[in-house]
């Protein structure tokens, strides 16, 4: 019999923490929830709490406490604040933390999951553009097992565990294309957030969908394919692929491709990453290759989305420029969806921001936070 593994849930409200429970409601012999956390979600945290009766409940938000402590149960804990979600992932018990946070808040429980030598089921791009060197170093240190969620990087993944040590001639990083790979330059500039957030393909969270529609986010994969593959951006290429039926795929010496195809749903790569290496059977669509009519595929107009050419540049630059990077897109988006500034400021915004923030080769952990925040100041007063 199985072992049954008990799951930690930072962002239990997001799209991929909502998908992780269903794998676990699909599942229950082998996944328990011992954690679940959000930020201000409180209404579906405390849904949550309920329907899988988990002991421990994090609302990293304190305003909200009072609401979700009064809500539940003296046998559910309800803690608050960010630190209690950092301490609660090394708990003993925990055998599998799934990091669902969206943005930069999810680099330091996730290190703190690291430094207990728990197995990382990685959803957080922000954690490896951010501090890729220092995490991956750590996760060596502490045999911690990072296990990506992403599509994409689970999808090289399952390729690379067929590569019998050979080494990659080169990772073929999949995109949708988003909802304006179809529209001119002079279109997109006009794009409302409303437009922006119907992506053609997948269910994800505002702030992931915007990533998409800029293509930021596949500058971002780029980014995390180097630290999770150890290999050299130039070995890294993006091709829009808009059916979203291959994940992705990577090239050997001779010139052989192994892809990892699917329905999209991040069921699959959560599973996976749960469950390694035992693959679970799962509730959905399957594929059907009689009803496939054409698979296509494009190199990125990367004048239409520049955002993937400042990613590029971030990881030739190095050190801590892509932390800075991705603070100036989270206040770049942040704003866009308030209508305050258009779509094409995005980049110009993340542009100036790289150039301007002090330049640190080989940032400390304390360097990352710093860049951070001066980067996010810089991108605010931008905007």
């Amino acid at each position: 019999m199985t072992e049954k593994k008990l799951i930690a849930v930072l962002g239990s409200t997001g799209s991929i923490g909502t998908q992780t429970l269903d794998v676990v409601r699909q599942h229950p012999d082998r996944f328990g929830i011992f954690m679940i956390s959000a930020n201000n979600s409180a209404e579906l945290l405390i849904r949550q709490a309920l329907a899988f009766n988990v002991p421990h409940v994090v609302i990293c938000n304190a305003d909200k406490y009072r609401e979700v402590r009064e809500a539940l149960p003296p046998s559910i804990q309800v803690h608050a604040g960010i630190q209690e979600a950092c301490a609660l992932v090394q708990a003993p018990e925990v055998d599998v933390v799934v990091a669902a946070m969206v943005g930069f808040s999810g680099l330091r429980p996730t290190l703190a999951a690291i430094e207990a030598g728990k197995t990382i089921a990685l959803a957080n791009k922000e954690t490896l553009v951010a501090a890729g060197a220092l995490v991956m170093e750590k996760s060596r240190q502490c045999k911690a097992p990072i296990l990506p969620v992403d599509s994409e990087h689970s999808a090289i993944f399952q390729c690379l565990l067929g590569a019998q040590g050979n080494p990659v001639h080169l990772i073929h990083l999949t995109a949708s294309g988003g909802p304006f790979r179809t529209w001119s330059r002079e279109e997109i500039a006009k794009a409302r957030k409303e437009q922006a957030l119907k992506h053609p393909n997948w269910d994800m969270g505002a702030k992931i969908t915007i990533d998409s529609a800029t293509m930021m986010n596949k500058g971002f994969e780029m980014v995390e394919a180097k630290w999770l593959f150890d290999v050299e951006p130039s070995r890294i290429h993006v091709v829009v692929h808009p059916e979203s039926v291959i994940h992705s795929m990577v090239e050997f010496a001779d010139g052989a491709v192994i892809a990892q195809l699917g329905c999209p749903d991040m069921r699959l790569p959560i599973a996976l990453a749960m469950a390694f290496p035992e693959r679970l059977p799962l509730e959905g669509k399957r594929l059907n290759f009689s009803e496939l009519q054409d698979l296509t595929f494009f190199e990125p107009d990367r004048e239409k989305f520049p955002c993937l050419q400042l990613a590029s540049n971030a990881m030739e630059r190095g050190g801590n420029i892509p932390c800075a990077m991705n603070a100036a897109n989270e206040a770049a988006v942040a704003a866009y969806l308030k209508d305050q500034i258009g779509i094409y400021d995005i980049p110009k915004i993340i542009s100036h921001v790289m150039d301007g923030v002090v330049f640190a080769q080989e940032p400390s952990l304390d360097d990352i936070f710093a860049t951070h925040e001066e980067a996010f100041q810089m991108a605010g007063s931008l905007i």
